[in-house]
Parts: C-alpha cells; sequence; structure tokens
C-alpha cells in the first residue's frame, strides 16, 4: 500500500505545472461535476464513503476529524492523485492506496487485503472511488462485514441506488458476489471468509456467469460513463 511517485507530467512544485494538472483534475477527471456534491454518507461513527475528494474538501474533512484517506481507483500518474497526494502530505492526513475495480469479481487476496485494511488504519477514515458508487459500495459491504460483524444481507445495502450504484449494468458483478455467497455459500453452512477462501470461490468463473441488463450497461457505460 505504498505511494507511487507523481507522474512528471503533473509537477505541483511549480505555478504552471499546478495549473496543468488542476486542469486536467478539472475537466479530464469531470471534478467540475464534484464541486458542489460529494455523495457523502457517513456509514458509522469511524467511516465515511464518498466520490474523489477535491483539495479543498480533505482540508473540510481532516477539520471534521478524519485521519485517514483510502483511494480505491488506483490513478497513480493521474492528476487526482498527485493533488490527492500533495493535500495529504500538506494537511497531515495519512493516505492509503488501496486499488479496486468495479466490474471484476475481487481476487481472494483483494478480499483479505480489506480485511487486513480496516483492521490496521486510523479512524476516522474516508474511502473514496470516482463517483462513490461502485468501488466504494463494495469495500463498504465489505467494511461492515468483515470489520463490524453485520450479516452479508445487510450489508449488502451498501450497494444500493441511493448511493448511485447501479445493480442492473456491468457494476451489477459486484452484486453478483455476494448473491453467489447467499447462493451457495450460506447454505453451505461456510461464513463469508471461508467461502472466500475456499476452491468455490472463482472470481473467474463468477465473471463469465455474470449477466449485465442491457438498459442498465448503457447507463453505466454510456451515459454515467462509470470509471
Amino acid at each position: 500500500m505504498t505511494l507511487a511517485p507523481t507522474k512528471p507530467g503533473f509537477d505541483l512544485a511549480t505555478p504552471g505545472g499546478r495549473f496543468k494538472t488542476y486542469a486536467d483534475y478539472l475537466w479530464n477527471d469531470h471534478a467540475y461535476l464534484r464541486l458542489g456534491f460529494q455523495n457523502a454518507h457517513w456509514i458509522s461513527e469511524d467511516l465515511v464513503r464518498t466520490n474523489q475528494p477535491w483539495p479543498h474538501q480533505l482540508a473540510a474533512w481532516k477539520a471534521r476529524g478524519i485521519k485517514t484517506i483510502v483511494n480505491l481507483r488506483g490513478g497513480f500518474d493521474a492528476s487526482f492523485h498527485a493533488l490527492e497526494k500533495d493535500a495529504c502530505r500538506r494537511l497531515g492526513l495519512e493516505m492509503v492506496d488501496f486499488t479496486i475495480t468495479s466490474r471484476e469479481v475481487p481476487s481472494r487476496d483483494r478480499v483479505l487485503g480489506a480485511k487486513r485494511l480496516y483492521e490496521t488504519i486510523a479512524y476516522p477514515a474516508l474511502i473514496h472511488c470516482k463517483s462513490g458508487a461502485d468501488r466504494a459500495g463494495i469495500m463498504s459491504v465489505l467494511y461492515m462485514h468483515l470489520h463490524k460483524g453485520l450479516p452479508i444481507r445487510e450489508a449488502l445495502d451498501q450497494l444500493h441506488i441511493r448511493y448511485l450504484h447501479v445493480k442492473q449494468g456491468k457494476t451489477g458483478v459486484l452484486d453478483y458476489v455476494f448473491e453467489r455467497y447467499l447462493g451457495e455459500g450460506e447454505p453451505a453452512g461456510m461464513s463469508f471468509l471461508e467461502w472466500v477462501e475456499s476452491p468455490m470461490y472463482d472470481p473467474a468463473g463468477m465473471k463469465a456467469d455474470f449477466r449485465a441488463g442491457m438498459l442498465g450497461s448503457v447507463l453505466t457505460e454510456k451515459l454515467l460513463r462509470r470509471e
């Protein structure tokens, strides 16, 4: 979970480099959409989920007691990462990169890594992806189940349209993971982690079995253009 170096093209040490970085962030990362809407939700007293925060929003979260920022996007060569890394350094926030995808079944190591993540970070913490809907959603399910002990059936509420998650599109593969557990692991008397650590947990097979709805896919891939 180490931070990757900032891409030379996004050098914040010079006024020109900082301007270029903000311009890229504003337009190419669609950051203008997030100036007045953070899709922010406290899911416990210790964890808040949001979309990609601006540096000034990180300062506001620091003022509210946040200690750790968890970036779920990866994007180590992107403008958002350069700005976020710089803001966290200036604000004294711990920044952790934990890359997860929105259209793939998480690997066994990713699931177990999420458990370790939630056991080791300093709280209160903030997790974010780009929109705060899909990757933040599955990581919130894992937090509520693995860290807070909520049953999967209840934790699944974190993947909901109220957070802008669309299960009918390709991002519905995240829901499908838990539906498979409830359909085959739970009836076999296995805990979620026991199922994940067993041969029954087959990410490639689940991805192949999943079928996204056409209308949902148009919404997530064409209209919303989810990352």
